[in-house]
């Protein structure tokens, strides 16, 4: 026998996100409280609105099915005498059990120990019995960004607990939980319901109590309420809804009972940019911008609303009111900025900290000027490049003190090429302006621009390396100044933005700002940290490049080769897991090789054999290795990767053929420094594209 079980938890208005991982992990919670409670069920679902939390069970078991336990006990020569009898270790074992030392059993384990066991048979229990303390459990178990305790018990939730229903087919379940007991009345929309208070008869009901309350607890239900009603307004006035997913996603559990209307604002406000009424909009709002066929925005607005559709005309009028105020704001900050001078903005910047060991923003912003001409040196930009980075790199930081980044920081970069383009400078310096906070996340658009890479480098590069210089370098999960990600866009834009640099040179560019400084950090280790700083991007080089799908130990001969050009390093990797996926066996016998042939090399003897006493397999060996030295630099000096590869697969009928045949370390001293030359030379090639040992053969 089976029925339905139904458990809400009614609150006072829950934030979104919050709301959605409440969510998520009650649904894992209650699936296994219900495994481990030994109760079946057909189906388990989750949902959330606003003001409840949802658990709908279909086809649960009325009583948990019943098992047999099995323990293992102490050993025999423990649990009975010499005569036979229980000593007091079997009984306080059985007396635990619930059994008599009678009905102990014995077994024998794999490892030959003879021991007692205890064999219980327990009967399950009826659901309705279970259920109140494992509900109560899941309610108490729920994790919240932060949470208060409500009323006189201890019992933590996000916001204020009203009600709770709770039921077992028609049953109420009693779960006891923030200071109130379930019972089977639900609340309906705080302002439409004409009954505040709603009864539930049985739990297969509350998809009629929650017509009749006029909420809807489903959240995807909501979700495609909303989409239609976007989707209608859209044809209606044929235009088209912005509708970021976050923002979506977050209006979706703001509403109970969504209506979906469309609003208006001045024409004037048009002049403001896009991204600006977009923010005030999405981030401040919750509205959707609306924008014609040709992608300009109009004076309209879509709003998601929680009212009552009768009175959609006061409704709208009332966000309307909103958005005005908002837009007039951004109105008059936009033209209080443009009246402004950038420069005026740089000067100011030298009186914000950027960090208490390291100086103003002002600071911060000659340090990018200076290292963004540097990182173009070593890209090898060309004049005009080199000079937008510069004059972008001094305008970087700018805006950061204008009144629409301050009103709304996410427009920071954004703003400051608006202003550069009103101020007279060059489209490109604008461009690398917006571009030099690219890229935020990973995924993110890369900087399109040379000048754009050049300040984003020379920005990241600052922070980390002044960061490491006062010791507050990242630690396990803990990154505050967000240096991973910092260093996965450097990477990014060597690895697939075109950037080329070394990435040593590029980490003492830096610290140069720092110990060039009008104001030097005390102490600075320019050494240490660049070992440091180095070492730490070489990790985030080491994962991007095994997420890309190369091998761990193709990774690790690379990287332990000579250079470090990230690009560079890429290539090899394309290079060297190309071949061995077409030839996995001529490599895992090079590197058998190679390994072999290091371990005995002396580098000091150098690489001039002679010839004159070679064996003919040294003789092959070394024509071999002229023939692929040639080969190899001419394929080098074209980064041709998978020519060198191909080259060095050459050699490995040649080289087994030597170690075959050839007694390296001879008693005759001449004879084996000749050949130890040979595999100093033979070496010294493979070295020069990777370290083959690290190649699991």
């Amino acid at each position: 026998m089976s029925r339905d079980l139904l458990f809400e938890i009614g609150a006072e208005e829950i934030p979104s996100a919050p709301l959605y991982d409440a969510v998520t992990q009650l649904k894992t919670d209650a699936e296994k409280a219900l495994a481990e409670a030994r109760l079946g069920y057909e189906s388990l679902e989750t949902f959330g609105a606003p003001r409840r939390i949802v658990l709908r069970v279909t086809g649960l078991q009325e009583r948990q099915e019943d098992r047999t336990v099995r323990s293992k006990g102490p050993a025999v020569k423990a649990a009975f005498d010499a005569e036979g009898n229980p000593t007091k270790a079997a009984e306080g074992f059985a007396r635990g059990k619930g059994i008599t030392t009678a009905e102990l059993t014995r077994d024998t384990e794999p490892d030959g120990g003879e021991y007692v066991y205890a064999v219980v048979d327990q009967p399950g229990r009826d659901a309705a019995d279970v259920l109140p303390e494992m509900l109560a459990r899941l309610a108490e178990g729920l994790n919240w960004p932060k949470s208060q305790r409500w009323g006189s018990g201890t019992a933590r939730f996000i916001r204020p607990v009203r009600w709770l229903v709770a039921l077992f087919g028609a049953d109420v379940v009693p779960v006891q939980f923030a200071g109130l007991t379930a019972d089977r009345h639900t609340q309906g929309h705080r302002f439409l319901a004409q009954d505040r208070t709603i009864p539930i008869a049985s739990a297969v009901d509350y998809d009629a109590a929650a017509r009749r309350g006029l909420f809807e607890y489903d959240e995807a239900a909501r979700a495609l309420l909303i989409r239609e009603g976007i989707t209608a307004l859209e044809g209606q006035h044929e235009v088209h809804a912005v509708v970021p997913e976050k923002t979506f996603a977050e209006v979706v559990n703001l509403v109970e009972w969504p209506t979906v209307a469309m609003g208006h604002f001045d024409f004037e406000f048009l002049e403001v940019p896009r991204e600006v009424i977009e923010t005030a909009m999405t981030k401040h709002q919750r509205y959707f911008p609306v924008e014609r066929a040709d992608g300009a925005l109009t004076n309209q607005f879509i709003v998601v609303h929680n009212g009552d559709p009768k009175r959609r005309d006061e409704i709208i009028a009332g966000h309307e009111r909103v958005i005005r105020a908002r837009l007039a704001d951004a109105a008059f900050f936009y033209r209080e900025d443009l009246a402004s001078s950038m420069e005026q903005w740089v000067d100011r910047l030298s009186t914000i900290t950027f960090h208490e060991k390291l100086g103003t923003s002002g600071a911060k912003v000659s340090r990018i000027e200076a290292l963004a001409g540097k990182l173009a040196q070593l890209h090898g930009a060309d004049p005009g490049e080199t000079a937008f980075a510069e004059r972008a790199a001094h305008l970087a930081k700018a805006d950061l003190v204008s009144h629409a980044v301050v009103e709304f920081p996410v427009l920071q970069g954004l703003m400051g090429r608006y202003y550069a383009l009103a101020a007279g400078e060059k489209p490109e310096v604008a461009q690398a302006i917006l571009e030099h906070y690219q890229p935020r996340f990973a995924g993110d658009t890369l900087p399109p621009s040379v000048p754009g890479m050049l300040v984003s480098t020379a920005d990241k590069l600052d922070t980390m390396v002044g960061i490491f210089a006062i010791g507050q370098a990242p630690t396990g999960s803990a990154d505050p100044y967000a240096l991973r990600r910092g260093a996965i866009g450097i990477l990014s834009m060597v690895l697939d933005g075109g950037l080329r640099i070394s990435l040593t040179d590029a980490v003492a560019a830096a610290l140069e700002g720092y110990a060039h400084a009008e104001t030097p950090l005390p102490g600075l280790d320019t050494q240490a940290t660049g070992a440091a700083v180095a070492a730490f991007i070489a990790t985030r080089l080491e994962t991007m490049l095994r997420d890309r799908g190369h091998a761990y130990d193709t990774v690790a001969a690379v990287l332990a080769a000579a250079g470090d050009d990230p690009r560079d390093r890429l290539e090899r990797c394309e290079a060297l897991t190309a071949a061995r996926a077409s030839q996995p066996e001529t490599f895992d016998d090079l590197s058998v090789a190679f390994t072999r042939a290091r371990n005995l090399s002396q580098p000091a003897l150098g690489t001039s054999a002679d010839p004159a006493l070679m064996t003919p397999e040294e003789t092959a060996l070394a024509d071999a290795l002229a023939q692929a030295e040639t080969a190899a630099d001419a394929a080098f000096s074209s980064a041709d990767y998978r020519g060198v590869v191909g080259t060095l697969a050459g050699l490995r009928g040649p080289i087994d053929s030597f170690f075959e045949h050839v007694l390296v370390m001879d008693t005759d001293e001449s004879l084996r420094d000749n050949r130890l030359k040979l595999l100093n030379r033979f070496v010294a090639l493979f070295e020069r594209f990777a370290d083959f040992s690290q190649i699991a053969g």
